[in-house]
Protein backbone atom coordinates (compact mmCIF):
# COMPACT_ATOMS: atom_id res chain seq x y z
CA UNK A 1 0.00 0.00 0.00
CA UNK A 2 1.08 3.02 -1.16
CA UNK A 3 1.55 6.04 1.89
CA UNK A 4 3.64 8.76 0.02
CA UNK A 5 1.53 11.85 -0.04
CA UNK A 6 1.92 15.60 -1.14
CA UNK A 7 2.00 16.49 -4.52
CA UNK A 8 2.56 14.37 -7.55
CA UNK A 9 6.38 15.03 -7.38
CA UNK A 10 6.28 14.34 -3.71
CA UNK A 11 5.04 10.77 -4.47
CA UNK A 12 7.03 9.74 -7.33
CA UNK A 13 10.22 11.62 -5.91
CA UNK A 14 10.45 12.06 -2.43
CA UNK A 15 12.23 8.36 -1.40
CA UNK A 16 14.93 8.05 -4.04
CA UNK A 17 18.21 8.60 -2.87
CA UNK A 18 20.58 11.16 -4.97
CA UNK A 19 23.32 11.63 -2.59
CA UNK A 20 21.98 14.55 -0.76
CA UNK A 21 19.00 15.10 0.62
CA UNK A 22 18.82 18.57 -1.42
CA UNK A 23 18.87 17.13 -4.04
CA UNK A 24 15.87 15.64 -3.63
CA UNK A 25 13.85 18.16 -2.90
CA UNK A 26 15.10 20.05 -5.71
CA UNK A 27 13.68 17.23 -7.49
CA UNK A 28 10.68 17.24 -5.90
CA UNK A 29 10.22 21.30 -6.08
CA UNK A 30 11.26 21.06 -10.23
CA UNK A 31 8.60 17.94 -11.35
CA UNK A 32 5.76 20.19 -9.15
CA UNK A 33 7.05 23.47 -11.33
CA UNK A 34 7.02 21.19 -14.67
CA UNK A 35 3.75 20.43 -13.57
CA UNK A 36 2.01 23.48 -13.79
CA UNK A 37 3.66 24.25 -17.18
CA UNK A 38 4.22 20.96 -18.82
CA UNK A 39 4.10 22.00 -22.84
CA UNK A 40 7.09 23.80 -24.32
CA UNK A 41 10.73 23.88 -23.78
CA UNK A 42 12.57 23.13 -20.68
CA UNK A 43 13.30 27.52 -20.47
CA UNK A 44 8.92 27.83 -20.60
CA UNK A 45 8.47 25.12 -18.05
CA UNK A 46 10.92 26.26 -15.64
CA UNK A 47 10.51 30.64 -16.21
CA UNK A 48 12.45 31.77 -13.51
CA UNK A 49 15.83 31.44 -14.53
CA UNK A 50 17.22 30.15 -10.91
CA UNK A 51 15.02 27.13 -10.86
CA UNK A 52 15.68 26.35 -14.70
CA UNK A 53 19.80 26.68 -13.99
CA UNK A 54 18.60 24.16 -10.47
CA UNK A 55 17.53 21.96 -13.14
CA UNK A 56 21.03 21.97 -15.26
CA UNK A 57 23.03 21.67 -12.10
CA UNK A 58 20.79 18.77 -11.06
CA UNK A 59 21.01 16.74 -14.27
CA UNK A 60 24.56 17.76 -14.04
CA UNK A 61 24.77 15.52 -10.77
CA UNK A 62 26.74 11.93 -10.98
CA UNK A 63 24.18 10.25 -9.19
CA UNK A 64 21.39 11.74 -10.78
CA UNK A 65 20.73 8.80 -13.53
CA UNK A 66 18.08 7.72 -16.04
CA UNK A 67 17.95 4.27 -14.27
CA UNK A 68 17.45 6.08 -10.76
CA UNK A 69 14.82 8.65 -11.76
CA UNK A 70 12.99 6.52 -13.36
CA UNK A 71 13.29 2.99 -10.74
CA UNK A 72 11.60 5.96 -8.18
CA UNK A 73 8.28 6.80 -10.35
CA UNK A 74 8.31 2.88 -11.07
CA UNK A 75 8.52 1.94 -7.58
CA UNK A 76 5.34 4.72 -6.79
CA UNK A 77 3.05 3.24 -9.79
CA UNK A 78 3.68 -0.54 -8.50
CA UNK A 79 2.35 0.84 -5.27
CA UNK A 80 -0.60 2.13 -6.81
CA UNK A 81 -1.22 -1.18 -8.47
CA UNK A 82 -1.45 -3.25 -5.02
CA UNK A 83 -3.26 -0.29 -3.63
CA UNK A 84 -6.06 -1.35 -5.94
CA UNK A 85 -6.25 -4.72 -4.04
CA UNK A 86 -8.04 -6.56 -7.09
CA UNK A 87 -8.65 -6.59 -10.78
CA UNK A 88 -6.79 -6.52 -14.16
CA UNK A 89 -4.50 -3.76 -14.86
CA UNK A 90 -3.07 -3.89 -18.14
CA UNK A 91 0.99 -3.31 -18.91
CA UNK A 92 1.09 -1.33 -22.30
CA UNK A 93 4.35 -1.92 -24.10
CA UNK A 94 5.40 -0.09 -26.78
CA UNK A 95 8.27 1.85 -28.42
CA UNK A 96 9.14 5.33 -30.16
CA UNK A 97 12.16 7.58 -31.41
CA UNK A 98 13.76 10.05 -29.86
CA UNK A 99 15.41 11.95 -32.67
CA UNK A 100 18.49 14.39 -30.88
CA UNK A 101 20.13 14.62 -35.01
CA UNK A 102 20.34 18.37 -34.90
CA UNK A 103 22.15 17.93 -31.76
CA UNK A 104 25.77 17.21 -33.11
CA UNK A 105 28.21 16.90 -29.40
CA UNK A 106 25.41 13.94 -29.17
CA UNK A 107 25.88 12.42 -32.69
CA UNK A 108 28.59 9.83 -31.77
CA UNK A 109 27.11 8.94 -28.30
CA UNK A 110 23.86 7.95 -29.39
CA UNK A 111 22.35 5.32 -31.66
CA UNK A 112 20.59 4.88 -35.37
CA UNK A 113 16.87 5.85 -35.56
CA UNK A 114 14.73 5.67 -38.96
CA UNK A 115 16.64 4.96 -42.09
CA UNK A 116 19.76 4.67 -40.27
CA UNK A 117 20.34 8.51 -41.37
CA UNK A 118 19.48 9.95 -37.59
CA UNK A 119 20.84 9.69 -34.42
CA UNK A 120 18.95 9.14 -31.19
CA UNK A 121 17.09 6.55 -28.99
CA UNK A 122 14.35 3.65 -29.25
CA UNK A 123 12.77 4.63 -26.27
CA UNK A 124 10.78 1.67 -25.01
CA UNK A 125 7.97 2.05 -22.38
CA UNK A 126 5.99 0.17 -20.36
CA UNK A 127 2.76 1.75 -19.11
CA UNK A 128 0.16 0.72 -16.29
CA UNK A 129 -3.33 1.32 -16.90
CA UNK A 130 -6.47 0.01 -15.11
CA UNK A 131 -8.03 -2.28 -17.58
CA UNK A 132 -11.71 -1.21 -16.40
CA UNK A 133 -11.34 2.52 -16.63
CA UNK A 134 -8.47 2.97 -18.54
CA UNK A 135 -6.79 5.09 -15.79
CA UNK A 136 -3.35 5.70 -15.83
CA UNK A 137 -1.14 4.69 -13.56
CA UNK A 138 2.15 5.40 -14.77
CA UNK A 139 5.00 3.36 -16.04
CA UNK A 140 6.58 0.79 -14.78
CA UNK A 141 9.59 0.39 -17.10
CA UNK A 142 11.40 2.78 -19.91
CA UNK A 143 14.00 1.52 -21.76
CA UNK A 144 16.60 3.90 -23.95
CA UNK A 145 18.06 1.64 -26.34
CA UNK A 146 20.76 2.75 -28.97
CA UNK A 147 20.81 0.90 -31.83
CA UNK A 148 23.55 -0.86 -32.52
CA UNK A 149 25.54 -0.85 -35.81
CA UNK A 150 24.92 -4.57 -37.07
CA UNK A 151 27.78 -6.31 -38.85
CA UNK A 152 26.40 -7.14 -42.59
CA UNK A 153 27.26 -10.90 -42.62
CA UNK A 154 26.05 -11.00 -38.72
CA UNK A 155 24.77 -15.14 -38.33
CA UNK A 156 21.55 -16.42 -36.78
CA UNK A 157 23.20 -17.32 -33.85
CA UNK A 158 25.28 -14.39 -33.47
CA UNK A 159 22.21 -12.00 -33.58
CA UNK A 160 20.44 -14.68 -31.18
CA UNK A 161 23.53 -13.59 -28.76
CA UNK A 162 23.83 -9.97 -29.67
CA UNK A 163 22.84 -8.01 -26.02
CA UNK A 164 22.01 -5.01 -28.09
CA UNK A 165 19.16 -7.11 -30.23
CA UNK A 166 16.14 -4.66 -30.57
CA UNK A 167 14.10 -7.80 -30.08
CA UNK A 168 15.05 -8.39 -26.55
CA UNK A 169 12.88 -4.91 -25.72
CA UNK A 170 9.76 -7.07 -25.01
CA UNK A 171 11.23 -9.21 -22.72
CA UNK A 172 13.20 -6.33 -21.08
CA UNK A 173 10.33 -4.72 -20.57
CA UNK A 174 7.98 -6.93 -19.23
CA UNK A 175 10.92 -8.70 -16.87
CA UNK A 176 11.64 -5.23 -15.43
CA UNK A 177 7.70 -4.75 -14.71
CA UNK A 178 8.04 -6.98 -12.01
CA UNK A 179 5.19 -9.07 -10.66
CA UNK A 180 1.76 -8.56 -10.10
CA UNK A 181 0.73 -8.12 -6.25
CA UNK A 182 -1.68 -10.35 -4.62
CA UNK A 183 -5.04 -10.19 -5.88
CA UNK A 184 -3.98 -8.27 -8.82
CA UNK A 185 -4.12 -9.38 -12.33
CA UNK A 186 -1.37 -7.97 -14.59
CA UNK A 187 -1.62 -8.71 -18.42
CA UNK A 188 1.42 -7.56 -20.79
CA UNK A 189 -0.43 -5.94 -23.85
CA UNK A 190 1.47 -4.92 -26.88
CA UNK A 191 1.23 -4.80 -30.61
CA UNK A 192 2.53 -7.33 -33.80
CA UNK A 193 6.10 -5.96 -33.37
CA UNK A 194 6.20 -7.88 -30.10
CA UNK A 195 5.16 -11.38 -32.15
CA UNK A 196 8.74 -12.79 -31.33
CA UNK A 197 8.33 -16.59 -30.23
CA UNK A 198 11.01 -15.69 -27.48
CA UNK A 199 8.66 -13.28 -25.93
CA UNK A 200 5.75 -15.27 -25.84
CA UNK A 201 7.73 -18.36 -24.32
CA UNK A 202 9.16 -15.37 -21.68
CA UNK A 203 5.46 -14.76 -20.72
CA UNK A 204 4.77 -18.73 -20.26
CA UNK A 205 7.75 -19.97 -18.73
CA UNK A 206 7.96 -16.87 -16.48
CA UNK A 207 4.01 -17.14 -15.19
CA UNK A 208 3.12 -13.87 -16.92
CA UNK A 209 -0.46 -13.00 -18.41
CA UNK A 210 -0.18 -11.54 -22.04
CA UNK A 211 -1.99 -10.22 -25.30
CA UNK A 212 -0.69 -9.75 -28.67
CA UNK A 213 -1.38 -9.01 -31.82
CA UNK A 214 0.03 -11.46 -34.25
CA UNK A 215 1.95 -10.46 -37.60
CA UNK A 216 3.45 -14.13 -38.10
CA UNK A 217 1.56 -16.80 -39.70
CA UNK A 218 2.90 -19.43 -37.61
CA UNK A 219 2.75 -23.07 -37.76
CA UNK A 220 0.87 -24.94 -35.78
CA UNK A 221 2.24 -28.10 -34.01
CA UNK A 222 -1.64 -29.66 -34.10
CA UNK A 223 -3.47 -28.75 -37.12
CA UNK A 224 -7.14 -26.94 -36.15
CA UNK A 225 -9.94 -27.83 -38.28
CA UNK A 226 -7.40 -29.22 -40.93
CA UNK A 227 -5.52 -26.32 -41.01
CA UNK A 228 -1.46 -26.41 -40.54
CA UNK A 229 -1.05 -22.64 -40.17
CA UNK A 230 -2.08 -20.20 -37.64
CA UNK A 231 -4.47 -17.82 -39.86
CA UNK A 232 -6.00 -20.12 -41.57
CA UNK A 233 -7.11 -21.82 -38.80
CA UNK A 234 -8.58 -19.45 -36.97
CA UNK A 235 -10.03 -17.80 -40.42
CA UNK A 236 -11.73 -21.28 -40.79
CA UNK A 237 -14.00 -20.71 -37.26
CA UNK A 238 -17.19 -19.22 -37.34
CA UNK A 239 -18.37 -15.87 -35.28
CA UNK A 240 -18.54 -16.82 -32.09
CA UNK A 241 -19.81 -13.10 -31.06
CA UNK A 242 -20.12 -9.36 -32.33
CA UNK A 243 -19.67 -6.30 -31.26
CA UNK A 244 -18.71 -2.51 -32.23
CA UNK A 245 -15.37 -1.05 -31.97
CA UNK A 246 -13.69 2.26 -32.59
CA UNK A 247 -11.71 1.98 -35.29
CA UNK A 248 -8.68 5.00 -35.36
CA UNK A 249 -7.47 6.53 -38.20
CA UNK A 250 -4.72 5.74 -39.61
CA UNK A 251 -3.39 5.45 -43.52
CA UNK A 252 -6.05 3.53 -45.49
CA UNK A 253 -8.44 3.94 -43.12
CA UNK A 254 -10.84 6.81 -41.75
CA UNK A 255 -11.93 7.09 -37.90
CA UNK A 256 -15.52 5.02 -37.82
CA UNK A 257 -17.42 2.98 -35.34
CA UNK A 258 -18.14 0.03 -36.97
CA UNK A 259 -19.54 -3.66 -36.18
CA UNK A 260 -17.26 -6.64 -35.81
CA UNK A 261 -17.28 -10.50 -35.65
CA UNK A 262 -15.29 -12.38 -33.23
CA UNK A 263 -13.98 -15.98 -32.75
CA UNK A 264 -11.78 -17.42 -31.27
CA UNK A 265 -9.93 -21.25 -30.80
CA UNK A 266 -7.13 -22.82 -28.70
CA UNK A 267 -3.79 -23.48 -30.63
CA UNK A 268 -0.55 -25.04 -29.96
CA UNK A 269 2.40 -22.63 -31.68
CA UNK A 270 5.03 -24.74 -33.14
CA UNK A 271 9.27 -23.64 -32.38
CA UNK A 272 10.33 -21.77 -35.30
CA UNK A 273 12.82 -23.76 -37.56
CA UNK A 274 15.32 -21.47 -37.22
CA UNK A 275 16.32 -20.57 -33.37
CA UNK A 276 16.07 -16.56 -33.27
CA UNK A 277 16.36 -16.16 -30.16
CA UNK A 278 16.73 -17.84 -26.30
CA UNK A 279 13.46 -20.00 -25.75
CA UNK A 280 13.32 -23.92 -24.78
CA UNK A 281 12.13 -25.39 -28.42
CA UNK A 282 8.87 -26.48 -26.92
CA UNK A 283 5.15 -25.79 -28.63
CA UNK A 284 3.71 -22.91 -27.10
CA UNK A 285 0.08 -23.42 -26.14
CA UNK A 286 -2.12 -20.17 -26.44
CA UNK A 287 -5.31 -18.85 -27.34
CA UNK A 288 -6.18 -16.85 -30.81
CA UNK A 289 -8.92 -14.38 -31.38
CA UNK A 290 -9.59 -13.45 -34.43
CA UNK A 291 -11.52 -9.91 -34.93
CA UNK A 292 -12.88 -8.45 -38.25
CA UNK A 293 -15.01 -6.30 -40.27
CA UNK A 294 -17.41 -8.56 -42.63
CA UNK A 295 -18.68 -5.21 -44.19
CA UNK A 296 -16.20 -2.95 -44.90
CA UNK A 297 -17.18 0.47 -46.32
CA UNK A 298 -15.97 1.28 -49.97
CA UNK A 299 -12.25 2.81 -50.12
CA UNK A 300 -11.54 1.61 -47.24
CA UNK A 301 -9.07 -1.00 -46.22
CA UNK A 302 -10.67 -3.93 -43.95
CA UNK A 303 -10.08 -4.66 -40.53
CA UNK A 304 -8.66 -7.55 -39.28
CA UNK A 305 -7.13 -8.28 -35.67
CA UNK A 306 -5.78 -11.77 -34.93
CA UNK A 307 -5.05 -12.02 -31.19
CA UNK A 308 -3.06 -13.83 -29.52
CA UNK A 309 -2.95 -14.79 -25.89
CA UNK A 310 -2.43 -16.98 -22.73
CA UNK A 311 -4.98 -16.17 -20.36
CA UNK A 312 -8.04 -19.01 -21.06
CA UNK A 313 -10.55 -18.11 -23.88
CA UNK A 314 -13.32 -20.58 -22.91
CA UNK A 315 -16.34 -18.18 -23.94
CA UNK A 316 -17.55 -15.64 -25.84
CA UNK A 317 -17.10 -13.34 -22.83
CA UNK A 318 -13.86 -14.47 -22.56
CA UNK A 319 -12.99 -13.37 -25.90
CA UNK A 320 -14.57 -9.89 -25.79
CA UNK A 321 -12.75 -9.10 -22.45
CA UNK A 322 -9.44 -9.80 -24.28
CA UNK A 323 -10.74 -7.50 -27.34
CA UNK A 324 -11.25 -5.07 -24.73
CA UNK A 325 -8.11 -5.65 -23.38
CA UNK A 326 -6.40 -4.86 -26.62
CA UNK A 327 -8.49 -1.83 -27.55
CA UNK A 328 -6.06 -0.15 -24.60
CA UNK A 329 -3.09 -0.18 -26.05
CA UNK A 330 -3.62 2.99 -28.16
CA UNK A 331 -3.24 4.77 -24.48
CA UNK A 332 0.70 3.78 -24.64
CA UNK A 333 0.56 5.73 -28.22
CA UNK A 334 -0.84 9.11 -26.88
CA UNK A 335 1.54 8.75 -23.85
CA UNK A 336 4.45 9.12 -26.66
CA UNK A 337 2.50 12.19 -28.48
CA UNK A 338 2.13 13.66 -24.97
CA UNK A 339 6.10 13.19 -24.89
CA UNK A 340 6.79 15.02 -27.90
CA UNK A 341 4.13 17.15 -28.53
CA UNK A 342 2.97 17.70 -24.92
CA UNK A 343 6.51 17.61 -23.06
CA UNK A 344 8.54 18.91 -26.33
CA UNK A 345 10.92 16.30 -24.53
CA UNK A 346 12.99 15.98 -27.84
CA UNK A 347 13.55 20.08 -27.81
CA UNK A 348 16.06 19.56 -25.49
CA UNK A 349 19.40 20.99 -25.39
CA UNK A 350 22.04 18.74 -23.25
CA UNK A 351 25.52 18.31 -24.86
CA UNK A 352 26.15 14.56 -23.01
CA UNK A 353 24.23 12.24 -22.72
CA UNK A 354 24.76 11.47 -18.82
CA UNK A 355 22.70 14.84 -18.95
CA UNK A 356 19.70 14.14 -21.63
CA UNK A 357 19.15 11.00 -20.03
CA UNK A 358 17.99 11.69 -16.72
CA UNK A 359 16.25 14.33 -18.01
CA UNK A 360 14.01 12.39 -20.09
CA UNK A 361 13.41 10.56 -17.27
CA UNK A 362 11.69 13.34 -15.58
CA UNK A 363 9.68 14.74 -18.61
CA UNK A 364 8.76 11.37 -19.19
CA UNK A 365 7.01 11.29 -15.60
CA UNK A 366 5.54 14.53 -15.77
CA UNK A 367 3.84 13.44 -19.12
CA UNK A 368 1.76 10.91 -17.22
CA UNK A 369 -0.23 14.06 -15.47
CA UNK A 370 -1.11 15.18 -19.34
CA UNK A 371 -3.09 12.04 -19.70
CA UNK A 372 -4.56 12.22 -16.06
CA UNK A 373 -6.32 14.76 -17.18
CA UNK A 374 -8.23 13.05 -19.70
CA UNK A 375 -8.64 10.06 -16.87
CA UNK A 376 -9.82 12.14 -14.63
CA UNK A 377 -12.50 13.73 -16.52
CA UNK A 378 -13.78 10.07 -17.87
CA UNK A 379 -14.25 8.40 -14.11
CA UNK A 380 -17.41 6.79 -13.60
CA UNK A 381 -18.29 9.59 -10.96
CA UNK A 382 -16.56 12.40 -12.62
CA UNK A 383 -20.45 13.87 -13.09
CA UNK A 384 -21.42 13.22 -9.13
CA UNK A 385 -18.31 14.36 -7.47
CA UNK A 386 -17.60 17.80 -6.43
CA UNK A 387 -14.67 19.05 -8.65
CA UNK A 388 -13.10 20.65 -5.37
CA UNK A 389 -12.75 17.05 -4.02
CA UNK A 390 -10.04 16.32 -6.38
CA UNK A 391 -8.96 19.76 -7.51
CA UNK A 392 -7.09 22.81 -5.32
CA UNK A 393 -9.94 25.31 -4.97
CA UNK A 394 -8.06 28.29 -6.10
CA UNK A 395 -8.51 26.21 -9.91
CA UNK A 396 -12.11 25.99 -9.56
CA UNK A 397 -12.54 29.24 -8.30
CA UNK A 398 -10.52 30.58 -11.45
CA UNK A 399 -12.76 29.11 -14.35
CA UNK A 400 -15.52 29.25 -11.81
CA UNK A 401 -15.43 32.99 -12.51
CA UNK A 402 -13.98 32.84 -16.08
CA UNK A 403 -17.38 30.96 -17.33
CA UNK A 404 -19.88 32.91 -15.20
CA UNK A 405 -23.27 31.38 -14.29
CA UNK A 406 -22.40 28.93 -17.49
CA UNK A 407 -20.66 26.91 -15.47
CA UNK A 408 -22.06 27.42 -11.75
CA UNK A 409 -21.04 28.00 -8.27
CA UNK A 410 -19.83 24.14 -7.48
CA UNK A 411 -19.21 22.31 -10.94
CA UNK A 412 -18.71 18.52 -11.01
CA UNK A 413 -15.02 17.15 -12.03
CA UNK A 414 -17.24 16.31 -15.35
CA UNK A 415 -17.99 19.81 -15.72
CA UNK A 416 -14.67 21.55 -14.73
CA UNK A 417 -13.39 19.43 -17.40
CA UNK A 418 -15.04 19.81 -20.01
CA UNK A 419 -15.04 23.96 -19.35
CA UNK A 420 -11.41 23.03 -19.38
CA UNK A 421 -11.51 21.28 -23.35
CA UNK A 422 -13.48 24.33 -23.91
CA UNK A 423 -10.40 26.98 -23.22
CA UNK A 424 -8.73 24.26 -25.87
CA UNK A 425 -10.77 24.89 -28.22
CA UNK A 426 -12.94 21.98 -28.01
CA UNK A 427 -16.99 23.05 -28.63
CA UNK A 428 -18.54 20.77 -25.91
CA UNK A 429 -21.09 19.82 -28.78
CA UNK A 430 -22.79 15.73 -29.17
CA UNK A 431 -20.86 15.11 -32.36
CA UNK A 432 -17.24 16.64 -31.12
CA UNK A 433 -16.79 13.24 -28.62
CA UNK A 434 -15.00 13.55 -25.66
CA UNK A 435 -12.10 15.80 -25.87
CA UNK A 436 -8.61 14.20 -25.92
CA UNK A 437 -5.87 14.90 -23.46
CA UNK A 438 -4.51 17.21 -26.12
CA UNK A 439 -7.43 19.35 -26.04
CA UNK A 440 -7.44 19.42 -22.18
CA UNK A 441 -3.60 19.99 -22.45
CA UNK A 442 -4.38 23.07 -24.19
CA UNK A 443 -6.90 24.38 -21.85
CA UNK A 444 -4.73 23.60 -18.96
CA UNK A 445 -2.22 25.50 -20.24
CA UNK A 446 -4.86 28.50 -20.83
CA UNK A 447 -6.45 27.91 -17.14
CA UNK A 448 -2.90 27.51 -14.72
CA UNK A 449 -1.32 31.23 -17.18
CA UNK A 450 -4.85 32.42 -15.34
CA UNK A 451 -4.05 30.78 -12.29
CA UNK A 452 -0.58 32.39 -12.27
CA UNK A 453 -1.90 36.02 -12.82
CA UNK A 454 -4.32 35.36 -9.98
CA UNK A 455 -1.31 34.20 -7.70
CA UNK A 456 0.33 37.25 -8.82
CA UNK A 457 -2.04 39.15 -6.96
CA UNK A 458 -1.50 36.97 -3.61
CA UNK A 459 2.32 36.49 -3.65
CA UNK A 460 2.05 34.22 -0.33
CA UNK A 461 -0.53 31.60 -1.70
CA UNK A 462 1.17 28.61 -1.90
CA UNK A 463 0.30 27.03 -5.85
CA UNK A 464 -0.01 22.52 -5.79
CA UNK A 465 0.12 21.22 -9.02
CA UNK A 466 -3.73 21.18 -10.13
CA UNK A 467 -4.72 17.52 -8.98
CA UNK A 468 -4.01 15.15 -6.33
Amino acid sequence: MDTRHGTFGMRNFSQVDLGDRRRTERLVKTVDIMCRHPGGTLPDKLNRPADLRAFYRLMNEPEVTHEVLISSHADYTRDCIAALGTGVVLILHDATELDYTKKATLREQLGQIGEGTHRGYICHNSLAVRADTGEVLGLTSQILHHRADVPEKETVKQKRERESRESRLWVQGAAASGPAPAGVCCVDVSDSLSDTFEYMAYEVSHGRHFVLRAREDRRLETAVAGEAYLFAAVRARSPQGERTIRVLASPGRTARTTTVQVAFTPVQLAPPGKHHGEYAKTPLEVWAVRVWEPNTPASEEALEWMLLTNVPVDQDADAQERVDWYEHRPIVEEFHKGMKTGCRIESMQFDRVERLEPAIGVLSVVTTTLLRLRDAARAPDADKRLATEVLDADYVDVLVNHYGNRLGPAPTIRQFYMHVARLGGHQNRKSDGFPGWLTLWRGWTRLQAMIDGYHALRPKSKVRCGTN
